[in-house]
């Protein structure tokens, strides 16, 4: 292994997982600066984390000086999957140092399901952490949303080093859209777009009744798709304000749409919107799946109970209420489609039907360019027409017939990629079912538990269910979730080609 590592640039290497510990430290010191304006007892937990987070950091920075500026496609594959290794065990210290978290075990899963924006806690009652605690578990959810990798390389060019190789590693999916030749200016543009978002729903929620600091935490939640709450009851507590639902859900829609398209609508070029497939396809199957579950509330579910183990007030809608149905419905078929995981009352108690429903939307996804997990919308599509395509094949054997998306051919290697992407889904699938069953864990809860953490969506079914936590599981469930939360954001292909013995060869 260790002649193997030497075509390597470790240095650079190094010197990348140096400046992502920078970044990490830099936001903690921001996380500090709220438990010094609320004074919450946590300042000296969370200046500690990040002293040393800092420290490391400037460590790696400064004994990597000299290195070789250039990095290849295998070297960006380690730097993605050692980047957000590293990003995670180095987050769990404000849990830890602040007492907020103190088990290492829970404090590691709390900040992959942060990073990796599944929303997974194992927190029983949020309520009682210190505010600054809590900013710090939204910035992990929006420092992933978009990637800790995307926003380091656009600082990269200060450096001398080029990151195309990092942002294929990142976003491994087959859109290849850019906004500019640059991929430096491509991250620019797209975290100034991100952050304008952010800002954007932490004022309109304000106004719309949130306080400023529940505001700014669930906007960060929302854009990253990440589903952390400061509130026991999640979105449930606001149940008495629709408007606050309303405008959370119009959020998940656009965080879960190409970011692409999005920016393209901010410049006032909307009839990109409507050209592109796999947008068309989202949005329609969000509105035909919400009026199926909107019928299902209104005339047959019992939606009572609402996502809180403890005793708080969180206003259950009232069964029969069209408008109620309607935003319940809307909120949670958005909730787990852009797999943000928010939840305003408990899908699991509704019909069965509806039950499996919301079971096979966790292997839906959203589009490819958003900061949603899952399969992804434009996978299914691809998958679909070259499914009904094989048919016409076998008509005409000789004929040459391209699958096509957004009228333009797609690449039988594209089509491939997405087909091995599928069955390798569903393979660690029901490999991660198996492990949490083989733990004395029941059916119902191993298979949701497995959908949820794969494909980042938070609340699942059975004792992991919206009125539940992950903190019952055993504690090598929880280190088996964080592992497929981490296979999930990085999208299979870039953590499993580590371990492949092609990765390592010299050819």
């Amino acid at each position: 292994m260790i002649a193997e590592m030497k075509k390597f640039n470790i240095k650079v290497i190094l010197q990348l997982m140096g400046i992502l510990l920078l970044f990490n430290g830099g936001f903690m010191l921001i996380s500090a600066l709220v438990s010094l304006y609320y004074d919450d007892g946590a300042l000296e937990g969370i200046l500690l984390a990040g002293i040393v987070t800092l420290t490391l950091g400037l460590i790696l920075r400064f004994a990597t000086k000299g290195f070789k500026k250039s990095i290849k496609k295998r070297e960006g594959y380690l730097v993605v999957s050692l980047g957000w290794i590293t990003m995670s065990l180095s987050g769990a210290l404000p849990y830890m140092f602040s007492g907020a978290i103190p088990s290492f075990t829970d404090a590691f899963f709390e900040t992959m399901s942060g990073y990796t924006t599944t929303g997974a806690s194992i927190l029983q009652d949020i309520e009682i952490i210190p505010r600054s605690i809590l900013f710090w578990r939204s910035t992990t959810h929006w420092i992933g949303g978009m990637g800790i990798i995307v926003l380091a390389i656009a600082i990269l060019p200060l450096l001398g080093i080029g990151g195309m190789q990092m942002f294929a590693a990142e976003a491994p999916g087959p859109s290849a859209d850019k906004l500019h030749p640059r991929i430096t200016d491509t991250a620019k543009r797209l975290w100034l777009l991100y952050f304008g978002l952010t800002l954007v729903e932490a004022l309109l929620l304000k106004l719309a009744g949130m306080g400023y600091f529940d505001a700014v935490n669930h906007a960060m939640s929302t854009l990253s798709t990440g589903g952390f709450s400061t509130k026991n009851a999640s979105i449930a507590h606001w149940n008495d304000a629709p408007l606050i639902q309303y405008i959370i859900s119009f959020f998940m829609l656009v965080a879960g749409t190409n970011f692409v398209l999005t920016y393209f609508a901010v410049k006032g070029r909307f009839k990109h919107y409507f050209k592109d497939e796999e947008f068309k396809f989202y949005f329609i199957a969000i509105i035909g799946i919400t009026l199926i579950t909107t019928l299902g509330i209104y005339f047959y579910a019992d939606v009572s109970r609402v996502p809180t183990e403890v005793q708080v007030i969180a206003h259950p809608m009232v069964n029969g209420e069209l408008e109620s149905s309607f935003r319940h419905a809307l909120f949670q078929v958005l909730a787990v489609i852009t797999t943000t995981g928010f939840v305003t009352a408990d899908f699991t108690v509704w019909t069965p039907f509806l039950k499996v429903l919301f079971f096979l939307m966790m292997f839906l996804g959203a589009s490819a360019g958003s900061t949603a997990g899952g399969v992804k919308i434009v996978r299914h599509i691809i998958m679909i027409k070259n499914g009904f395509l094989e048919f016409k094949r076998s008509l005409h054997p000789s004929g040459i017939i391209p699958v096509r998306y957004n009228d333009k051919p797609v690449t039988r290697g594209i089509v491939f990629n997405i087909m091995a992407f599928f069955i390798l889904y569903l393979i660690i699938f029901a490999i991660g079912a198996l492990v949490f069953s083989f733990m004395d864990i029941d059916y119902v809860t191993a298979m949701g538990a497995a959908a949820s953490s794969l494909g980042n969506v938070g609340p699942a079914f059975g004792d992991l269910s919206p009125v539940n936590n992950y903190s019952s599981l055993p504690p090598f469930g929880k280190w088996w979730s964080a592992m497929l939360m981490l296979f999930g954001r990085l999208e299979l292909f870039t953590i499993l080609i580590i371990f492949t013995p092609y990765f390592w060869r010299n050819n």
